[in-house]
């Protein structure tokens, strides 16, 4: 009889996934660092430099669709090596651009589909290790872009200050390029290929691989996955907003870029304190109650964003934002692997995400675009908070998959 092997390899996996998500939304979310710098090197107004964010979280979130069934059918070391590369390279040509379309090719184009073909391959692949503990883990694996989101703007403010945003730029991409790599060569698509079940249980001589779930078609005609979707649009409208403007915001404010970024450092904390508790909390009480919770919080967290310039209490709405935000990028995949199943996650994943590339899109920009107006972010807050609001009501008409009756009842809702 086979025995369980001392180290199950899907931690390894929760390790390599947790250092790529730290280091391509490290890439990601030093924007809101470099914002002020771009805005002053280029003479661009806030509206035309948040366009540059969105454009790449458009694109990380909508190649999802392509990037997921790639990583469903090939080795998901391939595409997410893949993605690496090219953020790297969008990196190099960010640092090096004369105008400000070249920021848009480097780090608009660069940064986004890198990152498209980088995250949902690694998350998807994480899901299929892990029943009992996927919340857990999938937490575990993800709050790498809270350490990321904690760590990369209050250094990048530092190395900017030293020796400004081009250098800060390239020492990423750098790191990005050797250490991207290496845990990139570690990621493996399922436990069937050690002869292992999820959770590290051994495969009997007449066990079958429990690669069950809907099929791509099945999930997207569904009632479930398009409530989700329409929900997630709604909720992603402001969730980028605070990443890309909170440091133009604290320095208008009379407060410096440093702390702006320090800031945005402790959506980082609350996020990766969302991902390690909220995963755990929702393995027990419910993922899906726990997912709508995150949803209603985002826009109570803006409402106390759009109370108050205190920079204490800001730090206090930077905690619970990123707890929120957390616990919800931690639940998503793992709620649609429990209303879906795990057969064509990777699919499943990228069409839902490509939600949150629709609202961060129009949000950062229209968020800057009223500034630029009314020399305010009032609007925008305040907009965030209502859209949070909304997209929770419309996630809590999805039923809970308390069992597989009702899960499969869900998978064929029309």
């Amino acid at each position: 009889m086979v025995g369980i092997p001392r180290w199950f390899y899907g931690w390894t996996i929760v390790g390599a996934v947790f250092t790529i998500l730290f280091l391509i939304f490290s890439a990601a979310y030093t924007f809101s660092a470099v914002f002020p710098s771009l805005s002053a090197e280029f003479d661009a107004s806030r509206a035309s430099v948040s366009l540059i964010f969105s454009i790449a979280a458009f694109l990380y979130f909508g190649l999802g669709a392509i990037s997921g069934p790639l990583g469903d059918r090939i080795e998901p070391k391939w595409v997410v090596g893949f993605g690496v590369v090219v953020i790297a390279a969008g990196l190099v040509v960010a640092a090096t651009a004369e105008r400000l379309w070249q920021v848009y090719a480097g780090y608009g184009i660069g940064i986004g589909v890198g990152v498209g073909f980088a995250y949902v391959p690694a998350v998807s692949a994480l899901q299929r290790w892990f029943n009992v503990r996927r919340g857990f883990a999938s937490g575990l694996a993800i709050a790498g872009i809270g350490v990321g989101t904690l760590c990369a703007p209050p250094a990048a403010a530092v190395l900017i200050e030293w020796s400004g945003w081009r250098a800060t730029y390239l020492l990423l991409a750098i790191a990005v390029l050797i250490v991207g790599l290496g845990a990139s060569a570690l990621l493996e698509s399922a436990p069937q290929q050690r002869g292992l079940q999820p959770d590290g249980a051994p495969s009997g001589p007449g066990s079958r691989p429990t690669m069950d779930g809907a099929s791509p078609r099945e999930a997207l005609t569904s009632r479930t996955f398009w409530l989700m979707y329409v929900a997630t649009v709604f909720v992603s409208l402001g969730l980028f907003v605070p990443f890309v403007h909170l440091v133009p915001f604290a320095l208008d404010n009379g407060m410096t870029a440093r702390t702006g970024a320090i800031l945005i450092g402790a959506i980082g904390v609350g996020s990766t304190f969302g991902r390690f508790l909220i995963g755990g909390l929702a393995d027990r009480h419910g993922r899906m109650r726990v997912f709508v919770g995150c949803f209603a919080g985002l826009g109570a967290m803006s409402l106390i964003w759009f109370a108050t310039v205190n920079p204490w209490v800001l730090g206090a709405f930077a905690l619970g934002f990123g707890l929120f935000y957390g616990g919800w990028v931690a639940l998503a995949p793992a709620v649609l692997a429990d209303y879906f199943g795990v057969r064509s996650l990777g699919s499943i994943i990228g069409a839902l995400y490509s939600s949150v590339g629709i609202g961060t899109l129009f949000g950062p920009p229209l968020a800057g675009y009223a500034f630029d107006t009314w020399q305010s972010y009032d609007v925008p807050i305040l907009v965030g908070a209502v859209t949070g609001f909304i997209g929770a009501a419309i996630a809590s008409m999805i039923p809970h998959p308390n069992g597989p009756a009702e899960k499969h009842s869900a998978n064929r809702a029309t």
